[in-house]
């Protein structure tokens, strides 16, 4: 029998993948701001917007918020603030996902209700995502952290099928890739963005 004990600890990658986010910002220059991102409703600032909402949210479901109870955009930090507060908001959340039970805790997340196991695992893949995104929006692929896509991308193609898209966490239909593509293209094509932005 698994027992959740025997099970690998997902808040290490969880941080990993946050951590990405903060040094990926903490190179970009204020000009870097308005370029675009593959995402086409975000900017890289209105992105840095998004992750914050995000990091805010993970640290809120661990307290026994829920997510819905927060905003999906931060809009009142001044550029100048916004690499800081992203990483102020990467120690709160690694102070929030400390508690020996969080793991079991349940709680409730755009996707559904679940224990914290999976939460971790949810938000990695979106942090994980939202990472390449922004490299992709810098120039910064080659500071991607590989292992982070290699642990989410098996568990992505089984928790966001293919026929089913839309809803609370939409994604575009899949974008093939070739064989043999990297982790991050398999990750980012499963989930419907273009692996070759901005050329494809």
């Amino acid at each position: 029998m698994t027992t959740s004990e025997s099970r690998p600890d997902p808040r290490p990658n969880l941080f990993a993948a946050a951590d990405q986010v903060v040094a990926l910002l903490a190179a970009a220059d204020p000009a870097d701001l308005d370029r675009p991102t593959p995402c086409p409703d975000f900017d890289v600032r209105a992105l840095c917007g998004h992750v914050l909402a995000v990091m805010r949210r993970i640290v809120h479901v661990a307290g026994g918020g829920r997510a819905d109870e927060l905003t999906r955009m931060v809009t009142d930090v001044p550029d100048a603030d916004l690499a800081a507060a992203v990483a102020a908001d990467r120690d709160l959340l690694v102070a929030a996902w400390q508690g020996p039970d969080v793991l079991d805790r349940m709680m409730v997340l755009p996707w559904g209700t679940m224990p914290g196991r999976g939460a971790a695992f949810g938000y990695t893949q979106e942090l994980t995502t939202h990472g390449w995104d922004l490299a992709s929006a810098l120039g910064r692929r080659e500071d991607l952290d590989p292992h982070l896509a290699e642990v989410v991308v098996g568990l992505a193609r089984q928790v966001v099928p293919a026929e089913t898209r839309g809803g609370p966490v939409p994604f575009g239909p899949v974008v093939p890739v070739a064989d043999g593509a990297g982790p991050y293209e398999q990750l980012v094509g499963w989930l419907g963005r273009d692996p070759q932005w901005p050329a494809g």
